[in-house]
């Protein structure tokens, strides 16, 4: 009686244990379809603000152009900023490492034509490039016997990002883009660029 007894547990206990291994496999499969696949799903695509941002309109934007000499003497040290807004466009040419200023050129802007220009930045992929971080965004010193480039997309005088390149093949920095039509996208924005640049020795 002991026996056939044991021998009728044996099966039921073998059935409820292939039930509970049959659940458990179902809840973990369940959680992974729910969960999105687990470990197998992609990675969110970074999102480049400073692209995003280059091609708003609205008043508190702007973007500029910021270019400095060679490192020399004080008194022989020149670099120039355009800065292009929906309602203003501005050069301001500077003597010296404090930033003394030699000439500033203020002009009107409209929202058509700041769309127009952003827009043109854009297609020239001037924020395409990831900013440096820590030491190998720090530009002292950067390209001593060249040109040093920096691009940055304002927002109520706020960089919300920053790309710099200089003319030395040592150190071309976060800019992707093409320096030449870059910035000279920049420089026909002020008619008299060329007088203004030339005046302090930077009409590259």
């Amino acid at each position: 009686m002991e026996r056939s007894g044991l021998q009728r547990i044996i099966p039921i206990a073998l059935v409820l244990i292939v039930i509970i291994v049959a659940v458990v496999a179902l809840v973990s499969l369940g959680r992974a379809l729910f969960s999105g696949g687990g470990d197998a799903s992609p990675s969110p695509t970074p999102v480049n603000t400073g692209k995003q941002a280059l091609k708003a309109t609205t008043a508190d934007r702007s973007v500029r152009m910021a270019v400095r000499g060679p490192i020399v003497a004080n008194e022989n040290f020149h670099s120039y900023a355009i800065t292009v807004s929906p309602d203003s466009r501005t050069m301001t040419t500077y003597v010296g490492y404090l930033g003394q200023q030699v000439a500033n050129e203020q002009l009107d802007n409209n929202v058509q034509a700041y769309t127009q220009f952003v827009n043109a930045l854009s297609r020239a992929n001037l924020m395409e490039g990831t900013p440096l971080t820590g030491d190998a965004n720090n530009t002292d010193g950067i390209c001593a016997t060249g040109y040093l480039y920096e691009f940055e997309v304002l927002q109520a005088s706020n960089s919300i990002q920053r790309l710099w390149t200089s003319s030395c093949r040592g150190s071309l920095g976060s800019l992707k883009a093409n320096l030449q039509q870059v910035s000279q996208l920049f420089q026909l924005q002020i008619p008299r660029f060329k007088a203004l640049s030339s005046a302090v020795n930077l009409s590259r």
